[in-house]
């Protein structure tokens, strides 16, 4: 059966750290994938972010989807960094009409226990968007670590302990190779937003289940007939 797989992500770049492997093993099998950059930050913070920087990175982005094969991405313009002060409803409403459009059956989303407070706010707005109700029900829902993210979280969130592990050993180098078209975003070592720590993870998450290299994710809901 072929499924119709929705990641959304916070910032450009969050997806492919989180599942870029998950996302190509996807497609290679057959699977639609679809993305959605929920943040501006120029909007959000534009003493920060210029409106040159995030044409520049959803560029980047969008050159990274086009060489895993996704199906299409959408560009949202809520405030980053600030969505803490942003009314999430609206972003659950925004979700919810992409979600109706695509009825896909798998959703990914960040963790609820990262230290950027963007994430959280998206996790809750997705969890609203993707409430079972009415005839549609998304079927599986995962939660991805984002390095730079996850690991730095407080020590009283909520700790990011997988349950679900994706061998990508066939498929890690296309999580490379996307992430390389994002040159404003990747880190020199010892980063966490770097090469050498997205291998020394996926090499973990694998050693753990004893495969080579693996993407790890929480389950925060599965239906089953």
């Amino acid at each position: 059966m072929k499924n119709k797989i929705l990641v959304v992500a916070p910032h450009a770049d969050d997806e492919i750290i989180g599942c870029g492997a998950t996302i190509a093993k996807a497609i290679n099998k057959g699977d639609e994938v679809y993305i959605v950059i929920v943040t501006n930050a120029n909007i959000g913070a534009p003493e920060l972010f210029n409106e040159e920087a995030i044409t520049k990175v959803r560029e980047e982005a969008l050159q990274a989807h086009k060489y895993l094969g996704v199906s299409k991405t959408f560009f949202l313009d809520f405030p980053a960094p600030a969505l803490n002060a942003f009314p999430e409803y609206k972003i659950s409403v925004a979700l919810s009409q992409i979600i109706n459009e695509i009825q896909p059956n798998v959703l990914y989303v960040p963790h609820p226990g990262d230290l950027h407070q963007d994430h959280k706010a998206v996790y809750r707005a997705s969890l609203v968007a993707s409430r079972p109700q009415g005839n549609y029900n998304i079927k599986e829902i995962y939660c991805y670590e984002t390095l730079s993210e996850t690991e730095w979280a407080p020590y009283q969130e909520k700790a990011f302990i997988p349950n679900v592990f994706n061998d990508v050993s066939e498929f890690f180098e296309k999580k490379i190779e996307a992430m390389k078209f994002f040159k404003s975003q990747i880190k020199e070592f010892p980063h966490t937003r770097s090469v050498e720590t997205f291998e020394a993870l996926a090499k973990f998450r694998g050693a753990t289940v004893g495969v080579k290299r693996a993407e790890s994710f929480i389950v925060e809901r599965v239906i089953k007939k």
